[in-house]
């Protein structure tokens, strides 16, 4: 039977891992919850990089690696790709489509964080939704700001910040409410896609508030891409169908 190595940690992720049975194996990078009701393994913490994983998929007798990590998760994804090549394992990773910008919205494209803070000089009460990043620049935070950084873990009290341990999904009414309690004037957010998060986009679009969006990170070549979890599936049961097959 083919095994299967899950590099996970976002919602789809777990969506494909609630599908697989023991054999095969969940991995994590050790944030957020870890589920505790899945009939696969779970594995959490790293692998020591690309050459460290390429000897677990050899050690472990991996046959299919699937990355759905998130599309910022660049590293691991090069990772997966440089372990699948050097253990000669088939690669296949969920790429979801990033949201594009619509009438009425302001979008302002930045890369690294110090293009990041720059873009947001000229405002007062940004809400960050870059997960941890912010977290390690709190000693930075300027006079006239006040952040609040939405984030998965929790932190300590910080003086100019508000740190909102959380995770989606976000319904349209909580966003509304947050935005209006918190009057936010820039958001700054990951290109993300999805649904689970796309609310706070129509919350600043009817507030006429401009984005600071990270832009998205170029991911290596894989042996098939998906855009979404059905396809996935399908064409996973349809790989499992003929390594039973061949077993014939």
């Amino acid at each position: 039977m083919m095994r299967i190595l899950l590099l996970g940690g976002t919602g789809d992720a777990l969506r494909i891992a609630r599908q697989l049975g023991s054999e095969h194996v969940y991995s994590l990078a050790g944030l957020g919850n870890v589920p505790d009701d899945l009939s696969c393994g779970v594995r959490v913490g790293g692998f020591g990089g690309g050459e460290g994983m390429a000897r677990y998929l050899e050690d472990e007798r991996i046959g299919l690696v699937i990355d759905a990590t998130h599309p910022y998760a660049a590293r691991i994804s090069a990772n997966a790709a440089h372990a699948s090549g050097a253990a000669r394992v088939p690669c296949w990773a969920l790429r979801r489509a990033g949201w594009l910008p619509q009438a009425g919205d302001d979008w302002r494209m930045v890369d690294a964080w110090a293009e990041l803070t720059g873009a947001l000089a000229p405002f007062k009460r940004p809400l960050f939704t870059l997960g941890r990043e912010p977290l390690a620049h709190l000693d930075e935070i300027p006079p006239q700001q006040f952040w609040t950084i939405r984030c998965l873990e929790a932190h300590e009290t910080h003086p100019r910040a508000r740190i909102l341990a959380t995770r989606g999904p976000f319904t349209l009414e909580g966003e509304r409410a947050l935005f209006s309690a918190e009057a936010f004037d820039v958001v700054v957010s990951k290109n993300s896609g999805g649904n689970a998060t796309e609310a706070k986009l129509e919350v600043a679009r009817e507030r006429g508030l401009p984005i600071v969006m990270r832009r998205r990170p170029e991911l290596p070549a894989v042996d098939r891409e998906f855009a979404n979890v059905a396809d996935l599936l399908e064409a996973l049961q349809v790989q499992v169908q003929v390594q039973v097959q061949g077993l014939g």
